[in-house]
């Protein structure tokens, strides 16, 4: 029975939905733990800004970076406020006037960007302070003090208590995501028919997974660990492999001259089975925090050169499928290669955390283990 650790990733990952509504029920009592013994004026904003900080971000990256977008926008936008009530008589118009324009600024700046929540929280906090035409400085620094307190606690839950980063979330999306590619590729490999139902339902989980892969780009990057431009081409080449395997899965023979030439090419199955085995190898890798070694996999199309363009229908008719075919293989194994190097290139990629987790959770056998550089 593996023993149970508070910052256990692969633990955390599982129960991901059961521990996020645990660390948010937490933030809310401790915030209200605080404004009760502290009786702290208009309090239930600050329960507010911790749910809303917090949301549905289980990870530390996604509440670290909403977290300094409510905290930069409250500040600033109490800010624009409270110079509107400094202001002594103010002639009539002004204070609407002065709103209006700190909302359009705010609004124009952040506009189409990844601080539209900053933007968002800097129009809501002005109109907290100063929205109602009241100036009453105690009541707009106190209500900033409140959306400040709240965000804190939120921050502070998450980054304690069975913490989970958004890198680790990438991780496991990543290798699930070569696992699955794996298996559409086994699959079409060895399949006699076309795609069926069970193939359309692992396309339909790729997609989804690339989806969740680029919204973690803005947590990934608030905690420092990958860049975003390592982040895209990740993202990119396993989005042109799935193109390439969705095309394969789709390839058809119009006759059986075409299906006989392929199934004629010695060692072309060895081959594909090869670079299916090594998808599930790198997937392998990435989820258990191993450094990326993989063997080169390369299709020798000069080898099939002759089968693949001298081939003709019971009518004459040149055969153009076959060549196509073997070039998709080619790009595929051309596309694994290069994703493989630019994770190996990842020097935050792996992780001795995760391998030394792994072995409680039986991803690494010690026999295993023994045998990996």
């Amino acid at each position: 029975m593996t023993s149970f650790r508070l910052r256990d990733p692969y633990f955390n990952h599982r129960h991901r939905r059961p521990i996020h509504a645990l660390r948010i029920c937490a933030a809310v009592a401790i915030t209200y733990l605080i404004i009760t013994l502290l009786p702290i004026p208009h309090g239930s904003w600050a329960l507010v800004s911790t749910v809303m900080v917090m949301g549905n971000l289980p990870h530390i990256g996604g509440v670290l970076d909403k977290a300094k977008q409510r905290l930069l926008g409250t500040v600033l936008g109490v800010g624009w406020g409270v110079l509107a009530t400094l202001v002594p008589d103010p002639p009539p118009g002004l204070l609407p006037a002065w709103l209006l324009l700190g909302i359009a600024l705010a609004t124009y700046i952040t506009f189409g960007k990844r601080h539209a929540y900053g933007g968002l929280m800097f129009s809501i906090s002005l109109l907290l302070v100063a929205g109602d035409g009241h100036q009453d400085l105690p009541l707009a620094l106190w209500r900033g003090f409140d959306v400040l307190l709240g965000s804190c606690v939120g921050l502070t839950v998450t980054l304690v208590l069975l913490p989970q980063k958004a890198t680790d979330v990438l991780r496991f999306l990543l290798a699930e995501n070569l696992d699955t590619m794996a298996r559409l590729y086994h699959a079409h490999t060895s399949a006699t028919t076309a795609s069926g139902p069970d193939t359309r339902e692992l396309l339909k989980t790729t997609s989804g997974l690339l989806v969740k892969q680029r919204g973690l780009v803005d947590a990934i990057h608030s905690e420092r660990r990958l860049k975003r431009r390592e982040l895209d081409g990740l993202i990119s080449l396993q989005r042109r492999m799935l193109s390439t395997i969705e095309l394969l899965l789709e390839s058809h023979w119009n006759t059986r001259s075409g299906h006989e030439r392929i199934e004629a090419m010695t060692g072309l199955r060895e081959t594909q089975h090869t670079l299916a085995r090594v998808l599930g190898s790198l997937a392998y890798q990435v989820r258990t925090g191993h450094p990326i070694q993989v063997d080169n996999i390369t299709f020798d199309l000069q080898r099939y050169a002759d089968q693949a363009q001298g081939g003709r229908t019971e009518d004459g008719r040149l055969l153009f499928s076959p060549s196509g075919y073997l070039w998709l293989n080619r790009e595929l194994a051309r596309l694994t290669q290069a994703l493989a190097a630019d994770l190996g290139k990842l020097r935050r990629l792996p992780s001795r955390r995760l391998r030394r987790r792994a072995k409680r959770h039986t991803l690494i056998t010690p026999a295993k283990e023994k045998r990996r550089p």
